[in-house]
């Protein structure tokens, strides 16, 4: 096994997870089996129980693992299937050592972190990164692994230390250290500076880890002397410093270290370079160029309560992507904050308010994301009557289908008490109810994760169309609650169709509004399991009704094409806007989580 480790220096957000995942692309198109590990060194033990503003999206694994979106990231660039144990957190680390120390698995042995903590990383990464997870049998050939946070940090220092161990562990030819670091351009001079990343590699060559490769991240590609610079101070040939500068969308930047070589350097390193083959990448070319030439846009209302950072709903975004390229559609999204839909802001600030309604009103599309906690609701049950009443193509998804529920319980079947438990325990009409397997006391991974099978119950429906009229589908779920089975009758003698459910029949999957344009909710999280080159078809739907190809799509074309199929090419850049508080704040695309460059020359993470 080879292994590639992915650190970052200076500051965080970066894009240490891009790099980490194109490093993967370009390695993985010289015909190399890639496999890929996210070192976290918080104490939670999983990412389950953290805000969305505090870390951004939990991602969730086919295995119901939650974890940091970067995973998400290494899925959809190599189209693999992560485990749990493919995140490291210090939580587990630290777990699984007490554990054995309380089962005397120590002999009596005074445990610390040196020894201790540091084999246990050294051997959960050795035996994870034997996990084939691309589908094919035996052991990948290069296990990328991603750091998080910056040198210097003291929470990673344990994982510093194991990782200097590991390097020599393994042995010369079978590690090599990419290191991410920042060469800011200061406005006042315009000159490239390498003092940061100095200081960065320093601390890192104190720590014991040697950069065997430098990626710089610049607003622009590294100038000669500055290559020449680093490479000097920093003992690194000037050959193996590349530069991930701004460019116009994230399927780039695979093609940036291949144009750089980058390839070339790593493969040296591991000594595979008389193995491996030269880097194809002929799909991400295509995919990369046809998102740039696309003009004809489609504006999508993103209607959540985490507008404030982008990285919330990252996978969200990312479906979107894929669904409009696949549909050949430039994607606008507007996002509304849920509260400033609501009768109160009106009162409070009327702006806001206005803007909110102007914003959802001029969309061609209205998603409702998942989220928890009560604030926000009514603005998303007021998106998902607007969306109802006036045809527009609406997609709700976990909370976002149970609110649609409730919306339809109160406007059509004349229910105005209608509610979830999750929000009003003592609803007199619970039209959403709490799963009897979940648990009230512990939050982390009780809720229902994971792969889940749904069952077409109308095989007359748009969704079982979208899916390519399958008899079931596997999907990623993470829910709490769910849609009260004993009022099924009801809905649908009122008009609403469950079209997709559970192997028992008592969980409701999706519904549907025959006579809408497009009325679609699902319980489980289709973003989760879309790719570039495999949108998820629910996504699709919803941009195809949103652009008035929805007829032409169930049919089996979509501008010539057929949907989902590989040739399918998707995803890139956007541009979004958030509104918050009355003002538009443009959210352009940044190399980073959660930061944004206001020129709008970067690309997403």
């Amino acid at each position: 096994m080879k292994y590639v480790l992915v650190t970052g220096g200076v500051v965080s957000g970066l894009g240490k997870g891009v790099t980490a995942s194109s490093i993967g692309v370009v390695l993985k198109s010289c015909g190399l089996r890639i496999t890929s590990i996210k070192i976290d060194p918080y104490l939670n033990t999983d990412a389950g129980t953290m805000s969305p503003f505090e870390h951004g999206e939990v991602f969730v694994l086919d295995d119901g693992g939650e974890v940091d979106l970067d995973l998400g990231n290494y899925e959809r660039f190599l189209d693999i299937k992560l485990t749990r144990d493919n995140n490291i957190t210090t939580g587990k680390i630290y777990q699984s050592v007490l554990e054995k120390e309380r089962k005397g698995e120590y002999l009596g042995k005074t445990v610390q972190v040196v020894p201790h903590i540091t084999n246990a990383i050294q051997e959960w990464i050795e035996r994870v990164a034997m996990v084939p997870v691309d589908g094919k049998e035996g052991p990948a050939d290069v296990c990328v692994i991603e750091l998080g946070g910056t040198i210097g940090d003291i929470e990673s220092m344990p994982f510093i230390e194991a990782l200097g161990q590991f390097s020599y562990r393994v042995g010369p030819g079978n590690f090599c250290l990419v290191h991410v670091s920042l060469v800011p351009v200061l406005n006042v001079v315009g000159e490239q500076k390498t003092k940061p990343t100095q200081h960065s590699v320093r601390g890192l060559r104190g720590l014991g880890l040697t950069p065997n490769i430098l990626a710089c991240r610049s607003t622009k590609e590294l100038e000669e002397n500055v290559k020449e610079k680093l490479s000097q101070f920093c003992h690194v040939p000037a050959a193996n410093i590349v530069t991930l500068y701004d460019v116009s969308n994230i399927w780039r930047i695979p093609l940036l270290l291949r144009d750089q070589k980058a390839h070339e350097a790593i493969l040296k390193v591991l000594n595979l370079d008389s193995f491996a083959r030269g880097p194809k990448l002929d799909e991400w070319v295509a995919r990369a160029t046809l998102f740039d030439a696309l003009q004809d846009t489609v504006r999508i209302a993103m209607v959540g309560k985490y507008t404030g950072l982008s990285d919330s709903y990252l996978s969200v975004l990312k479906a979107l992507l894929h669904a409009s390229v696949d549909c050949r559609r430039k994607l606008v999204v507007d996002w509304v904050a849920s509260t400033d839909l609501e009768d109160s802001t009106a009162i409070e600030a009327p702006d806001a308010y206005k803007a909110a309604w102007d914003l959802l009103k001029g969309a061609n599309g209205v998603l409702v994301p998942g989220g928890f906690g009560d604030r926000g609701i009514q603005g998303k049950i007021l998106a998902a009557k607007y969306a109802r009443e006036n045809n527009v193509p609406y997609l709700g998804i976990c909370l976002g289908m149970q609110l649609a529920v409730v919306e339809f319980a109160r406007s059509v079947m004349n229910l105005p008490e209608a509610n979830s438990t999750e929000f009003d325990p003592n609803a007199k009409t619970p039209c959403v109810i709490f799963m009897p397997e979940g648990s009230k006391t512990h939050m982390g991974g009780t809720m229902r994760l994971g792969s889940r099978r749904t069952f077409f119950e109308v095989a007359d429906c748009k969704s079982a169309k979208l899916y390519g009229n399958v008899s079931y589908v596997d999907e990623r779920h993470r829910h709490r609650y769910e849609v009260n089975p004993d009022m099924v009758p009801e809905f649908e003698n009122a008009g609403l169709q469950f079209v997709g459910k559970d192997e028992t029949g008592r969980r409701m999957e999706i519904i549907e509004i025959p006579n809408h344009r497009y009325f679609v909710g699902a319980q489980f999280h289709p973003e989760f399991k879309s790719r570039p080159s495999k949108p998820s078809p629910l996504f699709v739907g919803l941009i195809a009704a949103s652009s008035g190809q929805l007829d032409r799509l169930l049919q089996g074309s979509c501008n010539g094409h057929v949907v989902s199929t590989k040739h399918s090419l998707s995803n890139g850049a956007y541009t979004s806007t958030v509104h918050q508080n009355g003002h538009a704040k443009k959210l352009a695309n940044g190399l980073s989580n959660g930061t944004y460059y206001p020129n709008g020359n970067g690309v997403h993470a």
